[in-house]
């Protein structure tokens, strides 16, 4: 008797798809980006059976070390930071075919040893490897590398694909980012460009796009008709840590808001695309970001709050403020903490508010979009003890705990009609009995693909900065004292007055 094979639910859309042989080059080898993400994302590609059969990795840095060394650092990583229980098999396995070259971002010879490290892989496995370039490095190097790379001709290797992926922030401001993009694109084809933008690879994220075009009952509420406002919000705990140099240069409006945030708006409010292709999504991205209207330097003041955080108590524990952190200049005026109230003319939103905060050292940590729906328009509902109709909310929570819930209206048991809000919920682990990769992980492997789908554009990032240019240079010349807030608080007071009638910001 034929045995009948039933296909399981659980595994759909798993599938594993070929991905072409790969040598990755990871410029900063030995930073802490690479050390705390990339490797261990690299590793549980190869864990769960997702890297190219053949795949090879080289690392360069300053730093002089062996090959060995190199790979015990590597292995020291992954056991440290991996989100599954290293597999000596497997990773023993992978550390075979990593190799380190040492050298400066712009010494001509360590790209000769690049490329003929790249072509010994090719040599020994009798192919040709696709090549990506990933800069994890400071900034002031990508312009190097890009050059670099096209003056060794290792933009282009006939038989195989190249793509650079490059890490944020592409530029600090819209001239820098507009320089930048040229610089890239003189070596390299828009189509090899990959600008990663890691919130874009996590699961929540790209969930939204599933909620709101594959379930019927979304689409028709989501618009300027039934949402009254929306917030966007992406509170740390934590103070800069050790990263004074890096912050004080940047701000929580460059750090977030311009790059993630931004994507996370530009997802929430676009057109459904002809496909969930790369430039199909990026072009409806693309037309909202277009459709923000950039604010005059007079208009900021009305739609644009900047802080910094002041000493407090966090977690029980009394903190510093950010004045008093190591690194920090005295009369510094970067900001820790930034809101914004945005409007996107369009046909679809026009009219309602977008408010996206984001701070250093407030309440809890939490990343997460809130979409009020407009109120009934007859609250019946006014028994003694009944909390009233409330307006219905919608919230993706990004992190720490993904997943989304829906607040309804619903009678409180008893005899007497007592309204209050309920929440209906849904978590990723418990739904899907299943930890979420790493953002990283599905980034890697779309660049190892070639999809671009998760990945911003260069008319992307350049109308993102359009947006924010004047803000950063209206706090850049204000003469007035900077807010501050407590730390362990919801943050400044003076958000409050970005606020339209009626509404609030939620509570931390």
């Amino acid at each position: 008797m034929a045995t009948v094979t039933q296909e399981n639910p659980l595994v759909e859309g798993l599938e594993r798809l070929p991905v072409h042989p790969t040598t990755l080059v990871i410029f900063g080898g030995t930073g802490d980006l690479a050390h705390r993400k990339l490797l261990p994302a690299i590793y549980n590609l190869a864990h769960e059976g997702q890297l190219p059969e053949r795949f090879n990795l080289i690392a360069m840095a300053r730093s002089e070390m062996p090959h060995e060394e190199y790979q015990k650092t590597m292995r020291d990583s992954i056991r440290r930071y991996s989100r599954t229980e290293p597999n000596l098999e497997v990773l023993d396995a992978l550390l075979e075919n990593v190799r380190y070259i040492s050298g400066s971002f712009d010494d001509s010879e360590a790209y000769d040893q690049l490329q003929q490290c790249a072509q010994w892989f090719d040599d020994r496995a009798g192919i040709v490897f696709n090549r990506i370039f990933y800069l994890s490095t400071a900034p002031q190097f990508f312009p190097v590398i890009v050059e670099q790379l096209g003056q060794k001709k290792m933009d282009r290797i006939k038989g195989a694909e190249v793509r650079i992926v490059i890490e944020k922030p592409f530029g600090t401001d819209l001239a820098s980012a507009k320089k930048l993009n040229r610089s890239v694109l003189r070596e390299f084809r828009e189509s090899q460009v990959f600008r990663i933008d890691h919130y874009l690879g996590k699961e929540t994220v790209q969930n939204l796009l599933a909620f709101r075009f594959a379930n019927t009952f979304f689409e028709p509420i989501w618009n300027r008709n039934y949402i009254d406002y929306v917030q966007i919000t992406a509170a740390e705990d934590l103070g800069i840590g050790g990263r004074a140099g890096y912050y004080d240069q940047s701000g929580a409006l460059r750090d977030l808001i311009q790059n993630h945030m931004s994507q996370l708006l530009a997802l929430l409010c676009m057109e459904v695309p002809a496909s969930i292709g790369a430039n199909p999504l990026r072009d409806e991205k693309v037309k909202v970001l277009r459709a923000i209207e950039p604010p005059t330097l007079e208009q900021v003041r009305a739609m644009a709050v900047h802080a910094q955080y002041g000493p407090g108590t966090v977690g029980g524990e009394r903190v510093t403020g950010y004045l008093e952190e190591d690194g920090v200049p005295a009369h510094s005026r970067t900001e820790t903490y930034a809101a914004l109230r945005l409007h996107v003319q369009n046909w679809r939103w026009a009219g309602v508010p977008f408010y996206l905060r984001t701070g250093k050292r407030l309440a809890r940590k939490v990343t997460e979009i809130a979409i009020t729906l407009k109120p009934v328009p007859h609250l019946a509902f006014r028994e003694t003890g009944s909390l009233g109709v409330q307006p219905n909310q919608l919230i993706l929570t990004v992190q720490p705990d993904e997943g989304v819930s829906l607040s309804l209206g619903a009678k409180i048991p008893g005899n007497l009609m007592r309204i209050r809000p309920v929440n209906m919920e849904f978590h990723y682990g418990t739904a899907f009995l299943s930890q979420s990769p790493e953002a990283y992980e599905r980034l890697i492997l779309d660049a190892m693909r070639g999809d671009a789908s998760l990945f911003t554009r260069n008319d992307e990032v350049e109308a993102q900065w359009s947006i924010y240019d004047p803000v950063l240079e209206a706090w850049h010349n204000a003469a007035d004292a900077l807010p501050q807030y407590p730390a362990g608080t919801d943050g400044p007071e003076e958000a409050n007055a970005l606020l339209e009638p009626g509404h609030h910001w939620r509570q931390l």
